[in-house]
């Protein structure tokens, strides 16, 4: 029986979200269980992609992209895998009848991780975002839809902006690393190296404006998902409050953090909000 192989990928993808991200695993747990696994699975898999082209800088990153490319491939053709962490995602990929064009728009951006430094006009930072961000927005709204099309269809396009600010937030967040260590510049028509006020405040607008849109599609959910997205709202809300306080080139020489206490005061505050219904 594949059974216990099927238990333990789904919990090496527990595990690698548990590992990498205390705050989208805090929000995860909020989930209801009847989905918790399956946003487990989603995000074991998109991690590891990510982790190929930001991190293993000792090894042949493009070898081993290709690799896992291939192995996605035939764990989604074959519904089995052995790396654990495939396996998982191809059981929640099929369950859920996953588009194999947002799979495959997320891999063209994590490809481009590998060589392209830089986003020269805003086609090309919307293209990335829609595959890194906004598809990983939709992977998980089929999810808390439990595959309502109806409802998914109703939702896609705040999904989509919830994983646009999300993702923007994390680019203003990480200048440092990605600028210093990676040599990467997502906004275009921006100087990193000397950021200014005006440059970061249209950046903060239009993050802003993205969760605005975000927030109304939260309102919308269902029961199971809701609080849990809420949750991830409120943390990266709290991201963007603080990197607002932040003098501009400040942010290129630190990495804006929430401490575990706040995320945990977060937490109570955010379950008040929603059980008063002041979302």
């Amino acid at each position: 029986m594949k059974t216990l192989f099927d238990t333990v990928s789904y919990n090496c993808s527990k595990l690698v979200t548990n590992t990498y991200s205390t705050s989208f695993s805090l929000a995860t747990k909020m989930l209801s269980k009847s989905i918790r696994i399956d946003i487990y699975n989603i995000y074991g898999f998109v991690r590891l992609a990510d982790e190929i082209v930001d991190s293993f800088h000792d090894f042949n990153k493009e070898e081993l992209f290709k690799t896992f490319e291939k192995d996605l491939g035939l764990a989604l053709k074959n519904r089995i895998s052995l790396n654990p962490i495939l396996n998982a995602f191809q059981y929640t990929y099929h369950k859920y009848n996953l588009d194999i064009n947002q799979v495959n728009a997320f891999m063209n951006s994590m490809r481009l991780d590998l060589h392209k430094t830089q986003y020269l006009n805003t086609e090309e930072y919307k293209a990335y975002i829609y595959g890194s961000a906004d598809v990983v927005g939709l992977m998980c709204l089929k999810v808390f839809v439990k595959g309502n099309l109806k409802k998914y269809d109703e939702l896609k396009d705040t999904a989509m902006s919830l994983g646009s600010a999300f993702q923007k937030v994390n680019f203003l967040r990480d200048l440092k690393a990605d600028y210093d260590d990676l040599n990467r510049s997502y906004f275009p028509n921006t100087d990193l190296s000397n950021l200014n006020e005006a440059s970061k405040q249209d950046i903060i607008d239009d993050i802003d404006a993205d969760f605005s849109k975000g927030l109304s599609g939260i309102k919308k959910l269902p029961i199971e998902a809701k609080f849990g997205v809420f949750m991830a709202y409120r943390y990266y809300s709290q991201l963007l409050k603080k990197l607002k306080k932040t003098p501009a080139l400040q942010i290129k020489e630190t990495r804006i953090r929430v401490s575990n206490p706040k995320k945990i005061e977060l937490l109570m505050r955010s379950y008040v909000k929603y059980q008063l219904n002041l979302m």
